[in-house]
């Protein structure tokens, strides 16, 4: 189970830290090597996933979509300097329930 979450944090790092950089080249220009760089990362998060011991790559990609949530909100307030509020905060953990049932619940 901690390796499927490890993986889980790592492709969500992989997407988001490789979006960002391409975001700052485009939207704040910074240098070229930053959206090179980017798309470098985002490459890595397409392959990071592959990772997981699950057998189904829809349950994988859904499950993993509520783990990226949280971490985005969690991006925002420790890089972009947003602090999330309640709201933000309490739709995360609804995620993360979502996520548990599909990854974990016992099946027949």
């Amino acid at each position: 189970m901690l390796l499927a979450i490890l993986v889980f944090v790592l492709a969500g790092l992989a997407e988001i830290g490789g979006g960002y950089l391409i975001w700052l080249w485009l939207r704040e220009s910074r240098p070229l090597w930053y959206g090179v760089v980017g798309g470098f990362v985002l490459i890595l998060y397409g392959i990071i996933p592959t990772l997981q011991s699950f057998p189904s790559f829809g349950r994988v990609y859904a499950a993993y979509g509520g783990v990226f949530i949280v971490l985005a909100v969690l991006w925002g307030w420790l890089v972009d300097k947003k602090t999330p509020d309640l709201y933000d905060w309490i739709g995360a953990a609804i995620c993360i329930v979502g996520v548990s049932i599909m990854l974990w619940a016992p099946r027949g």
